[in-house]
């Protein structure tokens, strides 16, 4: 499993966009662990954060003038959050880059760990750190699903129940694309599901 997730990253050509105007950037790591069954390690943002507290994310922040490029931006700040040192990251490739509510442009790189990671949790931005098998996501067992309008369309966000977390918003949209290239899952974001229900009518 893990070759064909290294095989069809780096074959991947992302949707990397161009804002019409300066935003700042920003990029996160979606760490894979190396085994059979890999997982997505993801976190919990403290609850206190002015940005997206309480929620589920992954390690990464805004690019500081210091960093090179965007990858390093990533691989700092996901040691700066759970201790995640760079030499152990094998960074396969970038996904398609978003935008954020909050109208930062932000890049995905999925990056390959090794399978046990003591993580350590920097407690003033990140409350927990935890795992998840990528296979859960591939029946896409969606608790709901948002609508949101992005890039002049609707987009019809699922938003995931594991364990006591919930995981929806840019880090959904990112796993889909991810599981949509890796397993051919299938999952469209792009027309509404049928189980979703029009509450504004």
């Amino acid at each position: 499993m893990l070759d064909r997730i290294l095989q069809r990253v780096r074959d991947y050509s992302p949707h990397l966009l161009e804002p019409e105007g300066p935003l700042p950037e920003a990029a996160v790591l979606m760490p894979i662990t190396r085994g059979e069954s890999p997982e997505l390690v993801l976190t919990l943002r403290a609850s206190g954060l002015s940005t997206h507290g309480g929620e589920v994310a992954f390690p990464g922040g805004r690019r500081d003038p210091e960093d090179d490029d965007l990858m390093q931006t990533a691989l700092r700040e996901a040691e700066e959050e759970v201790g995640l040192a760079p030499g152990i990251v094998e960074v396969v490739g970038p996904l398609s880059s978003l935008i954020s509510l909050h109208g930062i442009h932000v890049t995905p790189y999925v990056g390959i760990v090794p399978d046990y990671v003591e993580y350590r949790a920097n407690d003033a931005e990140i409350a927990s750190v935890f795992s998840v098998p990528l296979e859960f996501f591939c029946q896409d067992p969606r608790e709901v699903t948002h609508r949101i309008d992005y890039q002049g369309g609707a987009w019809y966000i699922p938003s995931y129940r594991y364990g006591e977390y919930q995981i929806w918003g840019l880090t959904a949209i990112m796993i889909v694309e991810l599981v949509n290239l890796v397993y051919d899952a299938g999952i469209e974001m792009r027309r509404a599901p049928a189980s979703y229900i029009d509450l504004t009518r």
